[in-house]
This record gives C-alpha cells, structure tokens and sequence, in this order.
C-alpha cells in the first residue's frame, strides 16, 4: 500500500476530528439556520406575501437555491450530517482520554505532583494521625467524603465533588446529535404543507411547497373558524373548529389556537392565518317594488341561491365582484381584496318571462337597474371567512425535542457543576518539620475555588488547635487505618 495512500484516510480522519472543523461547521449550521428565519418560508408564507416581497427574478433563485425551504433542502440535511460526523470524530478522538481521568482519578500524590500544583497549603503538626483525622473531618463536613489512602506507610486523603461535570461536553455532544439526526429525519421524511378550509368545508388535499397536492389518508373538517380582537381592535387570537373524518366516522375533534395544534397519526393542522374570501356568505338587501304598491321588504341572498320577492318574481345574487373596474364597457376584476366590491343581481319575471340585470351599485355602462320590477339598497354584507392551516409531518421531532432536553441537563452541568479535587498528606520540610500538606484544584471558578479552599484550611487550623496536646492523649492509641486504601 502506498504511503500517500495509507495517510489519507489518517488525514481525513484528523479533519474531521479537529475542535476548528467542527466549530466552522457549527457556525456555518448556525448562519443558514438563520437564514431560514429572515428569509420568508414556504409554505408558512402566504404566496401573494412572497411575491410582494421579493422581485420574480429574486424569487425564482432563491426557490432554486432552495432558501425558501432551507430545511429540507438537499445541501443543509447534508450540512448536518457533515456536523454529526465531526461531533462523533472529535468525541471518539477525545473520550479514552476523558474517560481515564474520570474512571480512574489520581488519589495519590508524589513529589512533583505537589511541586506543580498551584493550590497549596502547609500546617506544622506534631502528630500525624490527628492531623489527618483533624483535616478527615473538615473535608467531611463540606461534603467531600474523603476517601483514606496508604501509600508506603503514610496515610493521605483525597476528596472531589462533581466528578460528572468532566463529562459534561459529552452530553452536549449527544444532545447536538440527537437534535441533527432529528432534522435530518424530518429533512429526509418529513414535509410541510397548507390548507384552507372554509366553515363546513372538509378536504383531504394539502397543497405542497412544490405546488404539487398530497393526499392525507383522511379528511379534515372545519366547523368554524373565527377571530377575537383586543379593546382596541387589534386580533388576539385566531381559532378553528377541527374534525377528522376517516372512513367516514369522526376520529378526532379539538378547538385549535395558534401553538397548540390538532395531531393525528403524527400529521399535525397548526394555525396560520385567518382572513375573507372573495366569496359571499350573505347579502342583505331592502327590496322596494318600482311601483311603489307594495312596502320595502328585507331579504338575504347567497350565491346563486334564487329568493321569491312576490308569486311571479324572483331575484339572485349572480355574481360577486371584490375589487371592481370597468374598461371598453366590460366589468373586470381588478384584485381578490374586497376593497371596491360590486355586485350583479339577475331579478326574473315569469309572468313577463324576461331577466332583469341589476348592478349594485349601479354601472351605467351594464346595469339595467331602471327596468326592474324591484329597486334594491344595501344594509349589510358578509363575506365567507377562510382559516388558513399549516400541515406537517415531523417523524424527527423526538429527536429534536429530547436534544433539546438533554442540551438543557448538559449544559447545565457544564456551567453550574465544578469538579474540585483535595488532597491531603503529611510531609517534612528541609528542616525536617512534620507539616500537612493540603493541594486542591478545580476544572474552573478557580477565583470562587480559592476562596473555598483557603476556608477549608482556616477550618482545619481551627480544628488542630482544639485537639488535645500530646500529653493528654499519650495513653491512648493511635488514629485506627481501618477503611484505608492501599
């Protein structure tokens, strides 16, 4: 095997692995992801709100860059496994390591140990038992639970608290991977797309990012829809009225909020808007006889529903125009906002057997209005009120949702959890001095550690000041090594 050969998967492999890689893919992760909420999404967006804002030539690149759907385009799915990939190298690489130091913890120490480590201090004793009894209980009392150890006769001490917090990072790492995994499914199987229903309209068509339409092995229903407003009349809220219907039989029924979504089978109807059709849903009109024989009368008409006036005549709403203009005489639609609506009344008279156009308001150009039998005013109109719904399915989530809980225990762990280490043993200075030597070190808050250990310390003078003299206790025995390690 050649030797460029055998080194490039090495090379690859410490690519992967290294602490830069991963954090410029992060960053990177970090920037599209971004993108994905400044740049308008579909199918989130309303498509008339895509198109006012941004230029068709601007829409059409970033639809093919896939920026209007960044997360489940075909490069960021692949963005995260190139991340996954790097977090599981640097984890591999790193973890032997981590897991020696905290597996098997350095209990004991020796010269040079002590000589570099930069948290130190010594207590002349006269008696070495009590001392380390003395510093035993010390250590005791602030939740150290110090552990004996004998090594070539002498007996030192060794306590830690949050030796966890060492593994840490790890957890992070295995949140980050629960999270990428959770995306790349929802990238690879998921899919998101909308649904406007009017009240008592059932479908079963989603209509896609792609304009394509998927069909849901059940049908949705909506009851009613609606809107509810602030003092000042801004919306407070939008709701809908949900049914599904399989097989014919009610599945499931719920009263939806924006956030709080109806799910089955794992497909979940979000609210995202609410708003008119261009569509009636009632026209009330005061009908006047053009004769004057008889007294105004109120009638509501909907589209093309026929309402009697009098035994021989009838009247219909025939058309409905939101945004109306009138060129060469015609009468077209200028806009789908009902912001100049016009309406085109067909009234019939069987006895004369002749149809009536009547133009609310009047269009001289079309209207006919003179002609008819009834003269008609409006008093009030409704339009039909649409609720528009997001529809996802995000096999993902889990994944998604438990990273997102397991980041929170890990870097909790990370920034509230210190891992402080103590020893104490006894040694002899260059003239000889029997002192207790007590070292301590911590993986970060070394100012606040400092503080601790110095208390530590004073805590323990204070105690081999209060311990009998030898004289008193020279009839008694020596400290017991029992429970001791070796």
């Amino acid at each position: 095997m050649a030797p460029g050969y055998a080194s490039a998967p090495r090379k690859l492999w410490q690519t992967l692995s290294s602490i830069k890689t991963g954090v410029i893919l992060l960053i990177i992760t970090v920037i599209v992801s971004a993108a994905g909420t400044v740049i308008l999404q579909r199918p989130t967006t309303d498509p008339d709100d895509l198109q006012r804002a941004y230029s068709p030539q601007m829409l059409h690149i970033l639809d093919l860059l896939g920026l209007t759907d960044v997360f489940h385009a075909w490069w960021f799915i692949t963005l995260l496994l190139l991340v996954s990939l790097s977090i599981v190298a640097a984890s591999i690489e790193r973890f032997p390591n981590s897991w020696r130091f905290f597996a098997r913890p350095y209990k004991a120490t020796d010269e040079s140990f002590r000589k570099l480590l930069p948290g130190q201090q010594k207590i002349l004793i006269k008696q070495e038992g009590n001392a380390v009894a003395a510093a035993e209980q010390v250590l005791r009392k602030h939740g150290y639970r110090p552990e004996r150890v004998v090594r070539n006769e002498t007996v030192s001490l060794f306590g830690e608290r949050h030796r966890s917090s060492e593994l840490a990072v790890y957890i992070v790492h295995a949140s980050l991977l629960l999270i990428f995994a959770g995306g790349i499914v929802d990238g690879l199987f998921g899919w998101r797309g909308s649904l406007m229903l009017v009240p008592g309209q059932q479908s079963a068509e989603v209509q896609m990012n792609n304009h394509t339409v998927r069909n849901l092995p059940f049908s949705v229903r909506c009851d009613g829809a609606g809107q509810e407003n602030y003092a000042d009349g801004t919306p407070k809220k939008w709701w809908s009225k949900l049914v599904v219907l399989a097989d014919g039989q009610e599945a499931a029924r719920k009263e939806i909020v924006v956030n709080d979504p109806l799910v089955y089978q794992g497909v979940r109807f979000y609210q995202s808007s609410y708003g008119p059709t261009d569509k009636v849903k009632s026209l009330e009109l005061s009908a006047t006889a053009s004769d004057g024989k008889t007294q105004p009368r109120a009638i509501t008409l909907s589209a093309d529903q026929a309402v009697p006036l009098d035994p021989e005549t009838s009247v219909r709403l025939a058309e409905f125009i939101p945004d109306y203009v009138v060129r060469d005489g015609q009468v077209y639609t200028r806009s789908m906002q009902v912001e100049n609506p016009a309406a085109r009344l067909v009234v019939e008279s069987r006895k004369s057997a002749t149809k009536f156009d009547y133009w609310i308001p009047p269009i001289p150009e079309v209207e006919k209005n003179a002609a008819s039998p009834y003269q008609f005013q409006v008093k009030n109109l409704q339009m039909n009120f649409f609720t528009g719904l997001e529809v996802s399915h995000e096999p993902g989530q889990w994944g998604v949702w438990s990273g997102v809980i397991l980041m929170g225990l890990g870097l909790a762990m990370v920034f509230y959890l210190v891992h402080v280490r103590l020893w104490v043993t006894t040694v002899r200075d260059s003239h000889g001095q029997l002192m207790l030597w007590l070292g301590g070190t911590s993986n970060k808050n070394r100012d606040v550690f400092e503080q601790k250990f110095q208390k530590i310390v004073e805590e323990i003078r204070i105690a081999l000041k209060q311990q009998p003299t030898l004289s008193q206790v020279e009839h008694d025995e020596e400290p017991s090594l029992a429970g001791a390690v070796r």
